[in-house]
């Protein structure tokens, strides 16, 4: 059964990377799309509402689909104070309830509202309110859906290794066999 928890977390920590890597191209992007945004504004007194909503499109799509990436390597919002001091089987619980109680149920919330949010635009076929603004506005609703079902993957992933951690299946680094208490 380890075995098989091990093999769905690391397609899981596979998965959030591939995505995590592709979506780190929308960055530069992003840094492309403002340059040309700020020289067609400040030197041409031009610019279009298109331009401004990829802009904020790019974001979210960086923000969102980034999120499982993130809390894969540990860059995500979590208090240190304590948890740095922590031994390894104590991260491991804080790491395993954060996910059962906090991460997953949050998760499942965003993705299930977010859907029917998601659905809604693409069933009425939204478009931005703004003349010259981009069509298809449910495809930036969609990847809220897509970011949280990644982000949820992710943390199922964090409670399989923290279960095994603690179940003394695997190391923190990741090698099987048992763990040490500091």
């Amino acid at each position: 059964m380890a075995g098989l928890l091990e093999q769905l977390s690391a397609a899981i920590n596979r998965l959030n990377e591939w995505v995590g890597r592709a979506v780190s191209w929308l960055c530069a992007a992003l840094v492309l799309l403002v340059c040309f945004d700020v020289v067609t504004r400040y030197l041409f007194s031009a610019t279009a509402a298109w331009i401004m909503e990829l802009e904020w499109h790019l974001f979210a799509l960086i923000f969102l689909l980034g999120a499982g990436y993130a809390f894969r390597h540990g860059r995500h919002v979590r208090v240190d104070l304590f948890y740095a001091g922590f031994s390894v089987k104590d991260k491991a619980w804080v790491d395993f309830l954060g996910a059962l109680l906090f991460l997953l149920p949050w998760c499942l919330l965003i993705t299930y509202t977010s859907f029917g949010y998601a659905l809604s635009s693409y069933e009425i076929r939204e478009t931005s309110p703004d003349p010259g603004g981009l069509p298809a506005r449910y495809l930036i609703k969609f990847s809220i859906v897509i970011g949280a079902a990644l982000l949820l993957l992710q943390g199922i992933a964090s409670l399989i290794d923290s279960a095994l951690v603690l179940a003394g299946e695997k190391s923190p680094d990741g090698e099987k066999g048992q763990t040490d208490t500091k």
